[in-house]
C-alpha cells in the first residue's frame, strides 16, 4: 500500500499516536507523519504510507494554514494554555493596537522557537532540556507570514486565521504578539485547517478510518504531487533516470526549466518519481517505481 491519507487530527493525540493507529489499520511498517502537531492542537496531518513516506519533506515544504486563540494576560512556560503559568499581568490595550501590532508580522520575520519544541541543539532537542529545568539561547529562524486575518476580539480572548511558511511555531507568534503588547500572551487553541494542498474539507476524521475503508481515501503518490508539472520520458531515458544517470538530452531538455521539480512518467503513465534538471541535465531526485 503506498499513497497519502488526508487525516484529521483530534485534539488529545500526538502525531507520532496517529501514525501508530494508521499502521495498526493498515499494516504497513512504513508510516511517516508531515509535520507534527501537538496534543493541544487539532487539524489537518497528511500521513504518508509505504514509498510516498519518500515524499515526507516534499509535503512538509509547503505552507500552512491555521486557525487560533490566543489569550493575552498571562505567559506560560510552554508558550499554551498546557504549561506552567509565569507570569499574569492587567490586560488594557486597545482594540486597533491589537489589530496593528497583529498585523506587523505579516512578512519575512524572524522568530525563536519555543524551548518546548523538537527543535536540536547539539543534538539534544530543546523540550528534553526544558523538561530537565534548563532553559538555553535559542537563534532565531526565518519564516514567512504570508497572511493574517483576525476573527475575533473578545478580551482577554484574540482569534486569527494565519498563512505560514514551514517551520513557523504559532505558540511563539502568540508569545511574540504578547510581549509586543506588553502584557503578555499564551496560545488557548490551535487548528490547521490547511497543509499545502491538503485541507479541512478533504480530511478524515481518525475515528472514521477503518480497515475496510483505507483503499477508499488513500491518494496515490503522482495525484499527491499533482502542483508538479509532468513530464513523460521514453525508455532509453527511463532506463538511465532508473540507474540514477543524469541525462542531457537535448530534446527533453528543450522542454524543462532549469531548476525546477518535475512529475517524471513514462509513456505509458508509469509514474517514476520526482526529476529535477539543472545545466548538466535530467536527474531523479526520488523514484517512486
Amino acid at each position: 500500500m503506498n499513497g497519502v491519507l488526508n487525516i484529521y487530527k483530534p485534539v488529545g493525540m500526538t502525531s507520532f499516536d496517529v501514525v501508530k493507529t494508521i499502521r495498526k489499520l493498515t499494516k504497513v511498517k512504513k508510516v511517516g507523519h508531515t509535520g507534527t502537531l501537538d496534543p493541544l492542537a487539532s487539524g489537518v496531518l497528511p500521513i504518508c504510507i509505504g514509498k510516498a513516506t519518500k515524499i515526507v519533506n516534499y509535503i512538509m515544504n509547503d505552507f500552512k494554514v491555521y486557525e487560533c486563540k490566543l489569550k493575552l494576560g498571562i505567559t506560560t512556560d510552554t508558550y499554551d494554555r498546557e504549561g506552567k503559568i509565569i507570569t499574569t499581568s492587567e490586560v488594557s490595550v486597545l482594540e486597533e493596537d491589537i489589530i496593528s501590532c497583529i498585523n506587523s508580522f505579516k512578512g519575512n520575520i524572524l522568530q525563536v522557537p519555543p524551548m518546548y519544541s523538537a527543535v536540536k541543539i547539539n543534538g539534544k532537542k530543546l523540550y528534553e532540556l526544558a523538561r530537565d529545568g534548563v532553559e538555553i539561547q535559542r537563534n532565531a529562524r526565518p519564516i514567512t507570514i504570508y497572511d493574517i486575518d483576525i476573527l475575533d476580539i473578545s478580551l482577554p480572548y484574540v482569534s486569527f486565521r494565519v498563512k505560514c511558511s514551514k517551520g513557523t511555531y504559532i505558540r511563539s507568534l502568540c508569545y511574540d504578539i504578547g510581549k509586543k503588547l506588553a502584557c503578555g500572551a499564551t496560545m488557548w487553541s490551535l487548528e490547521r485547517i490547511q497543509s499545502g494542498k491538503f485541507n479541512k474539507e478533504n480530511a478524515l476524521f481518525l475515528e472514521d478510518l477503518k480497515e475496510t475503508n483505507v483503499n477508499e481515501h488513500i491518494i496515490p503518490i503522482d495525484v499527491a504531487l499533482n502542483d508538479y508539472d509532468k513530464v513523460k520520458v521514453n525508455s532509453n531515458v527511463e532506463k538511465l533516470l532508473r540507474n540514477g544517470v543524469r541525462v542531457g538530452d537535448r530534446r527533453l531538455l528543450n522542454e524543462i526549466q532549469l531548476n525546477k521539480l518535475y512529475r517524471i512518467y513514462t509513456y505509458d503513465e508509469k509514474f517514476l518519481g520526482i526529476g529535477l534538471r539543472n545545466s548538466n541535465g535530467l536527474k531523479l531526485e526520488i523514484l517512486l517505481l
